[in-house]
């Protein structure tokens, strides 16, 4: 296998896919939990899920200890991919690290996406310490319950418990030590999607997103908690399909600064 192939799962092949989606998971996450997305938009998109190392089909690997070193390591293998339309979606910790992928490929002079979708997760500058990763296995345990995105039958069976504590306590470690000063930015518009009631995110901390953005964007608000995407899948499908539709039509407008929010489903 391929260092490429390594990082990018296509569950459901597009045929002359319109534009390339890239979806990077939350703490703990893998690639297969945005087949039900890869499904409903495969019609139109190419969608490719990111699996990071040290889970499903890449356990036996190092685990990467810090959002800056997993953006480092997916900037080297993404670039070949970058071709034609493409747009990140990355929910919770998957949206610093597509955030950060998004910096390097700019920096670097490469092709950017051409939208950021950033999903229940804090800005950038706005991410803080919770001491999660600090937790014993039982606290960690109790994060997972509370905030949902955890199948019922992991929690309670101890040797899944073993293969899903590991990663989730090191993502944990990424994100609460990850920083990005202020003024950090990117040229490409961010779509802020978060939940109204989500436990651990403010929507003040997802609309600071687009001070990370000399581009705009919008801001879509649902209702579901930290994992809303489960619950409003429709929904999230539709905000993510009709943005990239108007944005190849040329009929994207950011609404932000100086707009106001979509409140997408009350």
């Amino acid at each position: 296998m391929s260092a490429q192939d390594l990082w990018f799962r296509r569950y459901h092949p597009a045929h002359a896919p319109r534009a390339t989606l890239f979806c990077f998971p939350h703490a703990g996450g893998s690639a297969s939990y945005y087949h039900p997305m890869s499904k409903a938009l495969a019609a139109e998109f190419d969608v490719l899920a990111v699996q990071y190392p040290g889970r499903q089909d890449r356990y036996g690997e190092p685990l990467v200890p810090s959002v800056d070193a997993l953006a480092d390591a997916i900037h080297t293998v993404i670039t070949p991919h970058m071709r034609g339309p493409v747009a990140f979606f990355g929910h919770s910790m998957g949206s610093a690290v597509a955030f950060e992928v998004a910096r390097r490929l700019e920096s670097a002079g490469h092709p950017t996406p051409a939208l950021l979708f950033a999903s229940g997760g804090r800005a950038p500058s706005r991410v803080h310490d919770d001491g999660v990763h600090r937790r014993g296995d039982a606290g960690i345990i109790a994060e997972m319950r509370a905030m949902g995105g955890t199948d019922a039958r992991v929690l309670m069976e101890p040797d899944l418990l073993e293969l899903v504590l590991p990663p989730l306590r090191n993502d944990y470690l990424a994100i609460e030590s990850y920083r990005r000063e202020a003024d950090a930015r990117i040229g490409v518009p961010i779509e802020v999607m978060t939940a109204t009631d989500d436990p651990r995110t403010t929507v003040e901390e997802a609309r600071a997103w687009h001070g990370h953005t000399t581009a705009g964007g919008s801001v879509h608000l649902f209702q579901g908690g930290h994992f809303y995407l489960e619950s409003q899948g429709a929904r999230v499908v539709e905000v993510i399909g009709g943005t990239l539709r108007d944005h190849l039509a040329g009929r994207y407008r950011p609404e932000v600064p100086a707009g106001q929010d979509v409140l997408d489903h009350p």
